[in-house]
């Protein structure tokens, strides 16, 4: 089958999995990850996108029109991964063409926007040069920030990437939000009631028992970027798109 026309492809997870996953336990982490699979298949629709796959804590979407694609990916990051209590969602997009295999799709573009998601840090929207330039005329609204040319595994040419931001945001996510250090989860700076100062930064808990995990260790925790804005995930051991299990498959997950 020769390639189809252009797509947009998306890769978003759930940023600090493994950190929040040790906090909180197994059970909690599955919540989370079903709560965020379920409010994104809630407004595919609204977008002409679909689920091609998901496997542990990340989903791989497809949007036929880009700019479409872009606000999705707004809103994954903003929306779902802006709120309280919920881990930051970072999204990679990148457009071109791809083959179709049943309900799944084979091609450099999807390899990349697999690769373009993992240098996303969490509540960042990260698209390529095709993707701002497909998508650039539709969207007055928004600005694709340049973040450098990006080099990637099994990638001849470096990639141009650009964070997209809606030109009334000041940042990727609320400047009202922190991140509890230990468990990498937002936290509304005006809803939280754990704090603690050490070596001059103030620190915002979603609870009483990642306060108390951070008193035992502060200098584990200490100078993470959690007072403003979402830090950058450690890094995980990365599988291949084409590695994913079909819907509906044990997943397993990918954070080691």
């Amino acid at each position: 089958m020769s390639p189809s026309a252009s797509q947009t492809f998306l890769f978003a997870d759930l940023a600090g999995f493994t950190a929040l996953t040790e906090a909180h336990g197994d059970e909690r982490a599955a919540d989370l990850v079903d709560d965020f699979v379920g409010q994104a298949r809630a407004v595919l629709g609204a977008y002409d996108a679909t689920e091609v796959k998901a496997i542990g804590d990340a989903l791989m979407l497809r949007a036929p029109d880009a700019a479409q694609g872009v606000l999705l990916a707004r809103r994954l990051a903003t929306e779902i991964g802006g709120q309280h209590g919920f881990p930051g969602i970072r999204v990679g997009v990148h457009t071109g063409p791809a083959v179709a295999r049943g309900a799944d799709w084979f091609g450099a573009a999807v390899n990349l926007a697999s690769r373009v998601s993992g240098a996303a840090i969490a509540g960042q929207v990260l698209v390529t040069e095709a993707t701002r330039l497909a998508a650039l005329d539709d969207l007055p609204q928004c600005e694709f920030r340049y973040a450098g040319e990006k080099r990637f595994k099994n990638v001849r040419d470096p990639v141009r990437a650009y964070a997209v931001v809606e030109t009334s945001s000041v940042g990727p996510v609320s400047a009202h939000l922190s991140i509890d250090p230990v468990c990498r989860m937002a936290v509304d700076r005006e809803l939280s009631e754990v704090e603690r100062h050490y070596r001059g930064i103030e620190y915002r808990f979603c609870s009483a028992a990642c306060a108390r995990a951070f008193d035992a260790q502060p200098e584990h925790y200490h100078g993470q970027r959690s007072s403003r804005g979402m830090g950058r995930r450690g890094r995980r051991r990365w599988l291949p798109w084409h590695r994913w299990p079909r819907r509906g498959a044990n997943a397993k997950a990918l954070d080691p």
